[in-house]
């Protein structure tokens, strides 16, 4: 036992001795690790590059406004499109950092905590952690891939400092702003905007603002909001405590906290956007890539806006009043003919016809075609009250037979591109209204446009300008507004004209607007055998009638009592091209 003290005292001496020995060396591999962690940082942080954003974060859509500013649809892959950090509002910037990120004007880019939770998480197998830094999620969302591993977690904080160090904190939120997903779609402020509340990002209200900036962090689930009652609690709570913090920083002020109220948000998910406005969509895109000498698929994939003629109140209403008879099925014997209809018979050789009745289902067209005599502008271009079932446009490209809706212009000496227009059997209702918007307008022609204005990232690339020219004589104007008005007591220029009982033309204009419908019927295509014309329903004069009654007064409201044919020279005042509607 004394011999085993002996040897335990000695050792005790031993370790005492050397104690400082040994914390020097631990002390030396301690440093010597560190400089070799701070080197491979170093070198690690030399090397790295930031990369090029990913293709898709790169990719726009191009949206379709009407010419009022209302949104009419989009065309891209994805929804999306930039806007600089100037078109979106100072309280709107603050709102996404104080719900994301609310040291991000003073941090260096990484959150280290953040890291070492998301860290931690990955080696243990726990939930996903969040936390990033807004340019931290902006380099994974637009810089790489969304795989979660250590590697790229490093990855992803070296980016993140070295963007920090060379990019302005205005660049980085500017493009988090742009790539950000808010959901319904919708990638980047300016469409999520417009998807949530129909609005461009430069008129977000300070509580919009916030109840996008509180999306962010579930977009998905928030998505439903306005839709869904528990979500939109929930988003509510959340939408509130960014204001609470907004109004603590500065952001906003005690006045705008108070007065704040939670937003509406439009319906989602949404109905079925297919419909009728597809038509103008389709025109409007084919005419802006043939202004900017591109593609239709480069025209989608390009952010621009492009702003239309269309007046989309006045076509919504449109689709309504024809919805009675466009594209339904009817079936039954024909009514009582329209004048027309008996004058056509009668100019044919005075034979009377009997009551025809339809053998099957007999589907109505309506077609409706609204323009500014002398400026060419389409207002309304129905061509068909469902996109889906049928893609192809009656106003635009349907051939309907004319009959006597061209009688105006009999023997008259018209010149291009009107030069064949009274030997056309079946005209387009696009050209025949431009016919009628040249007597309106003393005989100049304007050839028709949809599109009013294209812009990219606030510049403007194409801006339409009227193109005119002379295609009857001011004298030929004037017969056919006398013709017009000498067989109507109506205030406005009216012609109403027919093919026997197969088609039904009504036009109606005066100094201001040119309106034309025709409606025609069919028994529709079965298996191989092809459409076939077929007399449209005795309802088909009070329709036509009702739509143009009820087009008009939405775009130029109620006329009152004039008679043109009473002026040498009906139409436009000499040199106007450009009118102003009544209620624009």
């Amino acid at each position: 036992m004394a011999g085993l003290r002996r040897r335990l005292v000695k050792r005790r001496i031993r370790i005492r001795r050397t104690r400082g020995r040994r914390l020097r060396r631990a002390l030396v591999v301690l440093l010597a690790l560190l400089a070799n962690l701070v080197g491979a940082a170093v070198v690690a942080y030399h090397l790295t590059k930031i990369p090029e954003p990913h293709p898709e974060t790169a990719m726009q859509s191009t949206v379709f406004v009407d010419d009022h500013g209302d949104y009419l649809g989009r065309r891209g892959p994805v929804d999306r499109q930039e806007v600089p950090l100037s078109q979106v509002p100072r309280y709107v910037q603050e709102a996404v950092i104080a719900a994301e990120n609310r040291s991000f004007r003073t941090d260096t880019g990484i959150s280290p905590k953040a890291i070492a939770r998301a860290a931690w998480a990955t080696v243990s197998g726990g939930d996903r952690q969040g936390g990033s830094t807004i340019t931290q999620q902006y380099v994974k969302n637009a810089l790489l891939s969304p795989e979660q591993t250590l590697s790229r977690k490093a990855r992803e904080a070296l980016i993140s400092i070295k963007l920090d160090r060379t990019r302005s904190k205005d660049e980085i939120l500017q493009g988090y702003l742009n790539t950000v997903y808010f959901g319904r779609g919708a990638a980047g402020i300016q469409s999520a905007a417009r998807n949530y509340f129909g609005v461009d990002a430069k008129d977000l209200t300070v509580s919009q603002g916030a109840a996008l900036a509180s999306v962010i962090n579930i977009p998905s689930y928030y998505e439903k909001a306005g839709s869904d009652p528990k979500v939109t609690a929930k988003l509510v709570d959340r939408w509130e405590w960014v204001l609470d913090a907004m109004a603590e920083s500065g952001a906003i002020t005690s006045a705008q906290r108070a007065g704040a109220r939670f937003p509406a948000f439009r319906f989602y998910p949404p109905g079925d956007t297919d419909g009728q406005r597809q038509y103008l969509i389709d025109a409007a895109a084919s005419e802006a890539a043939d202004r900017l000498g591109i593609t239709e698929d480069q025209l989608a994939r390009g952010g621009y806006t492009v702003r239309t003629t269309f007046d989309l109140t006045a076509q919504d209403a449109t689709a309504e009043l024809a919805a009675d008879g466009t594209d339904k099925k009817t079936g039954g014997k024909t009514g009582e003919k329209t004048a027309e209809a008996k004058a056509a018979e009668a100019k044919a050789g005075g034979k009377k016809q009997a009551e025809v009745k339809t053998t099957g289902d007999v589907r109505v067209h309506t077609a409706v075609v609204a323009l500014v005599p002398g400026d060419g502008a389409v207002r309304v271009l129905f061509g068909g009250a469902d996109y889906a079932s049928q893609p192809f446009n009656d106003a635009r490209d349907g051939a309907v037979e004319a009959g006597t809706a061209l009688q105006p212009f009999s023997g008259m000496k018209l010149l291009a591109p009107l030069t064949d227009l009274t030997r056309t059997a079946a005209p387009t209702p696009l050209r025949l209204a431009s016919a009628y918007a040249t007597a309106a307008a003393h005989g100049v022609y304007a050839t028709p446009y949809t599109v009013a204005k294209i812009t990219r990232a606030g510049r403007t690339l194409y801006e339409a300008h009227p193109r005119t020219r002379t295609a009857m004589t001011r004298a030929d104007a004037g017969t056919v507004a006398k013709f017009l008005y000498g067989r109507s007591d109506a205030p406005l220029a009216t012609q109403t004209g027919a093919a026997g009982l197969r088609t039904l033309w009504q036009t109606t204009y005066d100094e201001h607007l040119t309106l034309t419908v025709a409606l025609f019927a069919e028994h529709p295509a079965k298996g191989k055998k092809a459409a076939l014309p077929a007399p449209l329903p005795y309802t088909a004069g009070s329709r036509s009638l009702s739509v143009a009654e009820g087009v008009w007064s939405k775009i130029v409201g109620t006329a009152e009592g004039h008679d043109p044919a009473a002026e040498p020279n009906p139409g436009l005042p000499t040199g106007q091209t450009k009118p102003i509607l009544a209620t624009r």
